[in-house]
């Protein structure tokens, strides 16, 4: 059965906003890496909040996407190093 778009929804900004908790910048101030893992977080950061403006606005769709985007640009940095995360449970593909 295919999840509600609104369950799907939640759960999809409670992984981005744990995520975001969970992932530490892992390369050294200072460095180009370092500010590429900021700029991942920032992005992060920005959709998680086009996502809850989105909902705020009944827009369910651009909601769920925009969780979704978010995470992405977490599990991708983390995934090429910029990132410490966890390494078991369900946040992260590394």
């Amino acid at each position: 059965m295919a999840a509600d778009i609104e369950e799907k929804t939640d759960r999809y900004e409670g992984l981005l906003a744990e995520a975001l908790d969970a992932a530490s910048v892992a390369p050294p101030e200072g460095t180009p890496m370092h500010n590429a893992a900021l700029e991942c977080e920032e992005m992060a950061s920005a959709y998680l909040e086009d996502g809850r403006h989105f909902r705020d606005d009944d827009d369910l769709v651009n909601a769920l996407a925009s969780f979704s985007y978010g995470h992405a640009w977490l599990d991708a940095g983390a995934r090429i190093g910029l990132f410490d995360v966890p390494t078991e449970g369900h946040l992260f593909t590394v």
